[in-house]
């Protein structure tokens, strides 16, 4: 998938990913639905940063969590 293009389903492709990756147990807080093109570069970055690694502490994943929040509608 092409994420360079700033497109909505980009942005649910990748919270849809987030969302797996993380395995968060509360997904319908992180409806793909909530998130706007308008917070596309940071939810990219952020997105790039969490696929590269494999294990997360709960002190990141509750950051990457927050951050996620911030970015909702």
């Amino acid at each position: 998938m092409d994420l360079s293009n700033q497109t909505k389903e980009n942005v649910v492709y990748m919270i849809e990913q987030l969302k797996e990756k993380l395995r968060m147990v509360n997904v319908d807080a992180m409806n793909a639905e909530n998130f706007s093109e308008e917070n596309y570069e940071d939810l990219h970055y952020l997105y790039e940063m969490v696929m590269k690694r494999d294990t997360f502490s709960p002190s990141e994943m509750q950051a990457i969590v927050s951050e996620l929040g911030s970015f909702r509608k």
